[in-house]
């Protein structure tokens, strides 16, 4: 029978590595918040409660508190017990603002990917939605487009309520991950509205293509609702330029 060598050559993966002390308190304390034994809300034991309960020093708890912050399961707050954060998909997608707002600021081609994937995105959305929508979320919806209407002459203002309109149509699913995700996208593009010019002449279009999307979801014909916001979003899709 064969037997396996046991010499230099056996895979590297057969080693065993010594763990930080702070990546084994970070992975208990997750431990303790996934589990639900620390809910949201509910106060962080203290440093020294932690130092107790895992047997390790200060710098170890302290450096396990700055990663949980950093993830966003933890609110550090001078003064005052580390709390546990609710745990949500928008949480989730918020923590990686800086570094997607830092990544498309690199380059175009990075801001061309993300209005690529802001297209299929919601173009799958209306898709989702429109048999979903009820004569309420009608009601809001042309209500936004009313409000947006009224920011004519407020370029700044204008395009809030044009996200917000894009916002309300992916609620229209009931997925809450969905909504998030439309959340950082939408903002991270925000980011690209500096030159806020760009929308100057544009305004009516956007509230007729708008009313159009509306209508379609309205009368329940789910591809007339994908075929206005692909329109909608073929044209728009040019105003959110890279900055320089």
């Amino acid at each position: 029978m064969d037997s396996a060598p046991w010499g230099t050559g056996r895979p590297a993966g057969d080693k065993i590595v010594r763990r930080k002390l702070s990546d084994q308190v970070l992975e208990r304390m997750q431990d303790l918040i996934l589990s639900g034994d620390l809910g949201p809300g509910a106060p962080m034991p203290s440093e020294h409660q932690l130092m107790e309960r895992f047997g390790v020093g200060r710098p170890a708890v302290r450096e396990a508190l700055q990663s949980l912050h950093t993830m966003g399961l933890i609110t550090i707050s001078h003064g005052e017990r580390s709390r546990v954060n609710a745990l949500s998909a928008e949480a989730v997608l918020r923590q990686g603002d800086a570094i997607a707002r830092t990544l498309l600021s690199t380059g175009p081609q990075n801001l061309e990917h993300l209005k690529e994937a802001r297209r299929l995105f919601e173009i799958g959305m209306v898709r989702a939605g429109t048999p979903r929508a009820t004569t309420g979320d009608i009601a809001e919806l042309r209500a936004l487009i009313d409000l947006q209407r009224g920011k004519l002459g407020d370029a700044e203002a204008f395009v809030g309520a044009d996200i917000d309109f894009h916002r309300r149509i992916a609620a229209l699913a009931g997925n809450p991950i969905c909504s998030a995700v439309a959340e950082a996208m939408l903002g991270w593009l925000f980011r690209f509205h500096s030159d806020l010019l760009l929308w100057s002449g544009h305004e009516e279009v956007t509230l007729a293509e708008h009313s159009a999307i509306v209508d379609a979801i309205a009368a329940g014909d789910t591809d007339r609702a994908a075929t206005a916001m692909t329109a909608h979003l073929d044209r728009s899709t040019a105003l959110y330029q890279h900055p320089g």
